[in-house]
């Protein structure tokens, strides 16, 4: 992931960010991913917590809540306008791709 503007995400940061677009904790973004994705996306804890510091170091995640069992965190500004951006260029990317194997040229 790079720090320009033209942000590309991974599927799994793109799936924890969404995940966190409600005050959330490890364990719950792990059923969230589980479940949003019909099983597909199981990702190790190992993963998960990369990702997460990852998105913590960018300043699209914050602390919202500790206690002495769990973090948790939620969305920051930032984090939901990179998320938006990412939902656009998905969408564009939806469309070409629609548009070629309908046999036109995108």
């Amino acid at each position: 992931m790079r720090e320009c503007g033209n942000e590309t995400l991974t599927e799994i940061s793109y799936l924890v960010l969404l995940a966190f677009y409600r005050p959330n904790h490890g364990y719950g973004v792990m059923q969230f991913l589980e479940e949003c994705t019909h099983g597909r996306v199981r990702p190790g804890a190992g993963t998960l917590y990369g990702a997460v510091n990852t998105l913590i170091k960018k300043g699209w995640i914050a602390l919202y809540d500790r206690d002495e069992r769990r973090k948790t965190y939620l969305i920051t500004d930032k984090g939901k306008e990179i998320l938006e951006k990412e939902v656009g260029r998905l969408k564009q990317n939806l469309i070409l791709g629609q548009q070629i194997m309908k046999g036109g040229r995108g």
